[in-house]
């Protein structure tokens, strides 16, 4: 038998952009948003440092606590789990081979619209060069129909046009059957107004009404919609809507995107956490907190399992069960009807991330990300060593390669080990040659803690501000009245939770960056209003 392929070194892609010669400008769209923070000192200055407690070291709690140290706030930052990141954390395991490795909770894609977020890892990485991009976002439906946007220009409206003119999904018959009326909001979103107009639909019923040609329906709305987490039925039509815009219809950014060139603790989290430390601030990893309760002074009692100590403020950056939780454990925050609406938050379906260890690799042609529907419950498949340090140099090393798979809003009480079989079975169907492999070892991780943004369901969720002005929310179930979502939406609320306190005593806060607030082109947005 002839030994396996091995490549001689992890292949090394472009820098994830080029620094632009304007610093205040944070990509390539001319018309992205900026936010300026209230006036004020660029630092604080009293006598004595006022003190905040982050609770959550997930994006949203280290933007919070980045920002906070940076203008002379004493920050004490909480988190439950032994390890910063949130939903982007990693940890440490031992492969039956005996391989010390990092395992996470899967792929994220770092799109170029994330301004905030790639300001926050601009801190220890001023060029981005931990990240890299990749050169396709290709999809690919069980019925053998693939698209990509590759080559889909990426400024408005060209990108619609190119979309619609390149993808395979779209037929003359198609084109003549769709309902433009219907379609037109995708033309005309308006933050916070969008909500207003369709968060009372549902993301499947409102694709049904414009009549998209099945398969594109398919290959690319459901692709979206189901990263939420969430079955397309019960996702409001807005945060749906919202997506587009700001990844393809309202942004000249495109759809292309970066991954970090190793695993997110590498990469992203350990130097960020030296980057605080450097500030004061005060990591309290594996620690979780109980209770936050208002103290007679204005202040707050943050008792965790090992001790409690007083905060000036108090910064929420939880999950959607984690600040439920925190909430009914402290009857005294907020008020009533604030603590109603957190309690009737929820969290969206579990979802499955299946990482293989194989004793050889995959086809050679095969991408480093593949969007899937029609599949089952199989929504990606990711080839980590096309582009992870550590996946590549264990693939160089064995002669394998690492695949995850991903299936989101599988159903509550589903057999776990039913599941990941299935899920590995699809992989067959997707990467035939993988039928053959021999799983080395693998890894499941089981998650249910994402938001669920339900029809009809804007309302409830928490801003950032809160009826106590020393308590403020972070995270990606705030509402932001900013068109971001996802990683993005995380970073940026917690910018704007610090900004927010940052206010109050007088400092300046983080400028952020935004995709445009509307959609593109006076004509089409006159046309959807009279539609």
């Amino acid at each position: 038998m002839s030994a396996p392929h091995r490549p001689a070194t992890v292949p090394r892609r472009p820098a994830a952009e080029p620094r632009h010669p304007d610093p205040a400008r944070r990509g390539r769209d001319r018309r992205a948003r900026t936010i300026l923070p209230a006036p004020g000192a660029p630092r604080f200055t009293g006598d004595r440092p006022m003190t905040t407690a982050v609770v959550g070291g997930g994006i949203a709690g280290l933007a919070a606590a980045t920002a906070l140290a940076e203008r002379g706030v004493r920050v004490t930052l909480y988190e439950r789990e032994p390890t910063l990141g949130g939903r982007l954390a990693g940890w440490r395991t031992t492969l039956s081979d005996g391989s010390d490795v990092t395992m996470s909770r899967g792929f994220h894609a770092f799109f170029r619209q994330y301004y905030n977020l790639r300001g926050l890892l601009r801190r220890t990485d001023p060029g981005l060069e931990r990240l890299r991009g990749l050169p396709d976002y290709p999809l690919r439906h069980g019925s053998g129909l693939h698209d990509s946007f590759r080559h889909v220009p990426r400024t408005p409206p060209w990108s619609a046009l190119g979309f619609v003119a390149l993808s395979p999904t779209f037929g003359l018959r198609d084109l003549v059957r769709m309902n433009p009326v219907a379609a037109l909001p995708l033309l005309d979103v308006r933050v916070p107004r969008v909500y207003e107009r369709l968060d009372g639909v549902s993301a499947h019923d409102f694709l049904e009404s414009i009549r998209f040609p099945e398969a594109a329906h398919h290959l690319a709305f459901e692709v979206f919609s189901r990263s939420f987490f969430a079955d397309p039925r019960r996702l409001s039509a807005a945060e749906m809507v919202l997506m587009f815009h700001i990844y393809f219809l309202g942004s000249s950014e495109g759809l292309l995107f970066d991954v970090p060139d190793e695993p997110f603790p590498t990469a992203l989290w350990e130097p960020l956490a030296g980057y605080l430390e450097g500030h004061g601030v005060e990591l309290r990893t594996g620690t979780s907190v109980e209770t936050v309760d208002p103290t007679p002074d204005g202040g707050f009692h943050v008792a965790t399992d090992t001790d409690e100590r007083r905060h000036d403020t108090v910064v929420l950056a939880l999950d959607t069960g984690g600040l439920g939780g925190l909430v009914a454990r402290s009857p005294l925050l907020g008020d009533a009807a604030w603590r109603e609406r957190t309690a009737r938050l929820r969290t969206a379906p579990p979802f499955l991330v299946s990482r293989l260890w194989l004793d050889r690799p995959v086809a050679a042609d095969r991408p480093g990300f593949l969007g899937t529907s029609g599949y089952g419950s199989l929504d990606n498949v990711s080839v980590l060593d096309r582009w992870e340090g550590e996946a590549a140099r264990w693939a160089f090393r064995t002669g394998g390669s690492v695949v995850e798979l991903h299936a989101y809003a599988l159903p509550d009480g589903a057999d776990r080990a039913v599941e990941q079989k299935r899920l590995v079975e699809q992989l067959h169907q997707v990467y035939p040659e993988t039928r053959a492999a021999k799983v080395v070892d693998e890894r499941h991780e089981w998650r249910s803690d994402c938001p669920l943004f339900p029809v009809g369901g804007y309302a409830d969720r928490p801003t950032v501000r809160t009826p106590d002005p020393g308590l403020v929310v972070a995270g990606d179930l705030v509402r932001t009245e900013l068109p971001v979502a996802l990683m993005e939406r995380a970073a940026t609320s917690g910018f704007l939770a610090a900004n927010a306190l940052l206010e109050r005593w007088g400092v300046t806060g983080q400028t952020l960056w935004t995709v445009p607030d509307r959609g593109r082109g006076a004509v089409l947005r006159g046309l959807a209003r009279l539609g």
